[in-house]
């Protein structure tokens, strides 16, 4: 049995999110759509040196994100290219 968890973005996410043409928009929100079932979807890893902060990779494109296991909600705190985000 799959455990389906809501996803929340931050101001910033959404702000990059329509600055981008609707192909990178279609292809990051599929990949947040695939955060939803648990287990995770995607290239998923920790973020070394910052405490339960996940990276999705989404081709060039990384999505830095907070799992909340209790209330069952992730929360995406920012999307941006590889180089910019880091």
């Amino acid at each position: 049995m799959s455990l389906t968890y809501q996803v929340t973005l931050s101001r910033e996410s959404i702000k990059y999110l329509k600055k981008q043409e609707k192909a990178v928009q279609l292809r990051i929100t599929r990949a947040l759509k695939g955060l939803t079932i648990q287990p995770p979807l995607g290239d998923i890893k920790p973020l070394k040196g910052r405490n339960k902060q996940l990276r999705l990779r989404v081709g060039s494109y990384r999505v830095i994100f907070e799992i909340n296991h209790n209330e069952k909600m992730i929360y995406i705190l920012t999307i941006d290219i590889r180089g910019d985000i880091y």
